[in-house]
């Protein structure tokens, strides 16, 4: 087994679901034993701890939690972020993810997949990172939203196909 990216960095995790944030914690920490792990369970705590300390990755819950104004901030420090949501889990909000600089979008029901992704997010540059995540969830993405959802903004899922296919063989319907 190789040593996780995410050793030795500091992670900042904000879900209003103390269950996720444990769950999380305890995925992350199984994979990197030397990942140091901040929990926050409200926008207010969450910025707090931004304000106080210098995070490497940050995983973000949508709903509960503001998470698109939290998403603002990282990426405005230049923090790479991934999205975990459930209830936000539709076309809309994964496009505003990538839209607001998030490097994953995840549905909460693949959250024990979620340590590679992480991995990635620190490792992979923005297209091959996105390239990967559709390459094994597109087929999850089709299932949950239909098979033309992206039909919605073809534009801009051209030109978001555009910025990923060079780093992945991805095909978008």
């Amino acid at each position: 087994m190789t040593e996780s990216a995410l050793n030795g960095k500091r992670v900042l995790a904000v879900d209003d679901e103390a269950d996720v944030l444990a769950s999380l914690e305890e995925l992350i920490l199984s994979d990197a034993p030397q990942c140091r792990v901040d929990l926050a369970t409200t926008h207010a705590e969450a910025v707090a701890k931004m304000n106080a300390n210098r995070y490497d990755l940050a995983v973000l819950d949508i709903m509960g939690i503001d998470g698109f104004d939290l998403l603002r901030k990282t990426a405005a420090q230049g923090i790479p972020v991934v999205m975990l949501t459930a209830h936000a889990l539709n076309p809309e909000a994964l496009k505003k993810s990538i839209e607001l600089g998030a490097r994953a979008y995840l549905p909460k029901d693949k959250l024990a997949d979620i340590v590679p992704y992480l991995e990635d997010a620190l490792t992979q540059d923005y297209p091959r990172g996105w390239g990967r995540l559709f390459d094994e969830l597109r087929g999850y993405f089709d299932t949950r939203f239909g098979d033309r959802w992206m039909e919605t903004d073809r534009r801009f899922w051209s030109q978001f196909e555009n910025k990923i296919a060079g780093s992945r063989n991805i095909k978008l319907k």
